[in-house]
This record gives C-alpha cells, structure tokens and sequence, in this order.
C-alpha cells in the first residue's frame, strides 16, 4: 500500500491528535517534505511526540524515514501523472473545469491500478467460491456502498442467482439473523466502521453465515467482522464526501468478484446474459 493510501486508510481510526496530522497530510503530503517535525506539528496544533505516533501508527519509526519515503513516492507519482496531464489530489477554487476532471480521473485510475496491484488473490478465490455455492447472497451498504452493493446484486441477478438487498439497517439485520443453508453475507464500507453495515456482517457471521467486506480499512470492525475481507486502495480528492475515488475502486473489486464468479460456469453465465439481454431489448424503445 502506498503512504497516502496507508494515512486515507487509517484515517478513521486515529486518535483526534493523530487524526489532525492525518488530515493536513493526505490534504497536502508535501507538508511532509517541505516542514520539518517541529514545523508539521505547529501545523497541525499538536506536539513533536504526536507526530512521532503518527509516522508509528502508519508503519515508520520516526519522521527522517517518513520523509524520505514520502519524497520518493511523490517523485514517482509526479512522472506518472504528469504523464497523465493532472498530478495531486488537491482540487482547488483555482482549477479549471479540465483541471479538477485531469485530477479527479487520474486519482480515480490510481485507485483502480493500486487495487488490483495489492489484491489478495487468494482471499479473491475464497470469496468467489463462497458466491459460487452460496443458495443466496445477501448485500448491504449504506450511502454510496449501497449503489455499489446494487450493482454487484444486479450483476448476479442477471446471470440467475440468488442475491438480495435488505432495504434499510433494521431488514439487514433481520434477513441476516435467519440465514438459509449456504448464505453469503456481504457488507461493503470504505471506512469499515458504519455502524450498520458492522452490525449486519457480524450479525450474519454469528448465524452461520460466510461473510465478505469490501473495505478500504484493514484495522476495521467490519474487517474483523469478514471471513473474506477484500481492501480497495484510495486516495480520495477534496470532495471526499461524496464519495468518488472510494467508489470507483469498490466498483474494481465488484467486477473482480463478478468475473470470478462469471467463470467458474463460464458458458452457464454467457447464455444468461445472452437471454437476459434479449429479454429486455423490446423494453428500450
């Protein structure tokens, strides 16, 4: 995992002084390179040893290798993205239309490349297998994991099995609490901490489910919660709420599972869609 991906990450779950450094950081991670530990701490109102906890809590000993390691990363990336016509996270009131659309793209396709790079394939072929024999599959999320978690119930709809979106927190629980023989309970939240979507997968796992978490948090509680946890790898932009880059890199993971799962009874998958496809053709005018 990348250093700006590593501090999105852990962002949710720092303490309110490590948070604030955090927030600076992946704001503007040149701040790293340009201040010194005295200086970042100033910035972000917090002490020396506060800066020391947080270059530890993100996998350094000290500031010196946080700053050389971040220098280096940000050395890389200016290449590549220039290459791409857009390079920083940070989309400003200065920028363009083309500029913050340049940003907003190349972060987006960061995301999808440090996914796939950093995807445990074998969690990937456990997961998949469990779809695979699942009599039903049950997903939930909230916000913009729930249009996520629809596009993946949509994708298996289409090719005949058996997945269910629970309609609000109190359904999710209540169709988890029961599960058939062979459920399949997946749970999808960038952060991995919405208490919801937490309460739905160890709900289902305490039933007897097999549960999977599509999250981009690795210390997480629904994390814990998975059987199968799969992590996207993203660095969000300014508009962080709404939810851009984190969806993108969801959506990578849903195809993943999708495919995999497409696969396993490849020609069975094809005819589907195929019939599925022509069912619907006269509907579109």
């Amino acid at each position: 995992m990348s250093i700006q991906s590593t501090i999105e990450a852990a962002a949710s779950t720092l303490t309110p002084s490590l948070a604030r450094i955090a927030l600076v950081v992946r704001e503007n991670p040149s701040v790293v390179i340009d201040n010194t530990i005295n200086e970042l701490a100033a910035e972000c109102d917090t002490s020396v040893a506060s800066v020391v906890r947080f270059c530890r809590a993100i996998g350094f000993s000290g500031y010196a290798p946080l700053r050389m390691a971040l220098a280096a990363e940000l050395g890389k990336e200016a290449a590549q993205f220039s290459a791409r016509g857009a390079y920083g996270s940070e989309i400003s009131d200065a920028d363009t239309l083309q500029e913050a659309v340049s940003k907003v793209a190349a972060l987006e396709l960061l995301a999808i490349e440090e996914t796939v790079a950093r995807l445990d394939f074998t969690v990937l072929e456990a997961a998949v297998d469990a779809i695979d024999e699942a009599e039903r599959i049950i997903l939930y999320g909230l916000g913009a994991s729930r249009f996520v978690a629809e596009d993946l119930a949509h994708k298996l709809l289409r090719v005949g099995r058996n997945a269910h979106i629970p309609a609000d927190p109190h359904e999710a629980v209540a169709v988890s609490v029961l599960p058939t023989a062979s459920t399949v309970a997946i749970g999808f939240s960038h952060s991995g901490s919405t208490l919801e979507t937490v309460r739905f997968l160890e709900t289902a796992r305490t039933s007897g489910a097999t549960t999977i978490a599509v999250t981009s948090a690795k210390d997480s509680p629904l994390t814990r919660a998975a059987d199968h946890p799969l992590f996207t790898e993203v660095r969000e932009s300014t508009f962080r709420a709404g939810a851009m880059v984190s969806r993108i890199a969801q959506l990578t993971l849903v195809d993943c599972l999708f495919l995999g799962v497409a696969k396993r009874r490849y020609a069975e998958t094809v005819d589907a869609l195929q019939r599925t496809g022509q069912a619907t053709r006269a509907l579109r005018g």
